[in-house]
């Protein structure tokens, strides 16, 4: 049997996300759930809520020394969040 259309499932996939809108969701699950992966698992514990508006990272944390440590990263761990994803889904990371 020979198949003249035949795409890969992953570009399909991927396609069909788009369509439908889910991509960005999609992508904002995947980079919150990296955050502990990033950035360790001690940091992680010090992150009280994590949520993304407007392309925006929005970090509450509970130690005021980590939060002054990581806005001095700020560039390189957005950077380094979207790399992990695969695609820019934030622009900046604001901690509070």
């Amino acid at each position: 049997m020979k198949r003249n259309n035949a795409e890969q499932i992953g570009i399909l996939i991927r396609n069909f996300l788009r369509q439908e809108s889910l991509e960005s969701p999609l992508n904002e699950r995947r980079l919150i759930s990296a955050w502990p992966e990033v950035l360790g698992p001690t940091i992680a514990s010090y992150t009280r809520e994590l949520f993304i508006k407007n392309q925006v990272l929005y970090v509450h944390l509970s130690s005021a020394a980590l939060r002054q440590e990581l806005m001095m990263g700020r560039d390189l761990l957005v950077r380094n969040l979207n790399r992990h994803v695969g695609a820019q889904v934030i622009t900046n990371i604001i901690f509070r």
